[in-house]
């Protein structure tokens, strides 16, 4: 069975596993979830994540951050554009999660990247998800 919303697939497993209490969650393997995975890292919202071949697609494993009193450190994670119902921002129009507290993914023409790269880089594209 195909996948219509691989972005959500992959958004909902990263919330489930964080209020079942796990260390690790995994994954198929695509170019934008190893982007999105990236920038999660970079934001300090997962632990760590890598790639493993198995000769198919591939399956990323990501690593899952908790607090010292067990709470994940993704508090919320919410997904904007949807295959039915694209959401487009320009370099102007960019949102802002939580007032800057969180953090807007975005697939730009130069990469997937947060809305604070993308006001940098002057460019706008699809709001993937918000995570805060």
């Amino acid at each position: 069975m195909t996948m219509t919303d691989p972005i959500a697939d992959m958004l909902t497993r990263i919330r489930n596993a964080l209020q079942a209490g796990h260390q690790r969650v995994v994954l198929p393997s695509s170019k934008v979830k190893m982007e999105i995975a990236r920038i999660l890292k970079t934001e300090g919202f997962i632990g760590d994540f890598r790639r493993e071949d198995d000769g198919v697609q591939g399956k990323i494993h990501i690593d899952l951050k908790y607090d010292k009193s067990d709470e994940g450190i993704i508090l919320g994670i919410e997904r904007v554009s949807r295959p039915g119902r694209r959401v487009y921002k320009g370099k102007e129009d960019i949102p802002k999660t939580l007032g800057g507290l969180g953090v807007t993914v975005i697939s730009t023409s130069r990469g997937v990247m947060t809305d604070t790269q993308a006001r940098r880089h002057g460019v706008g594209g699809e709001v993937l998800f918000r995570v805060w």
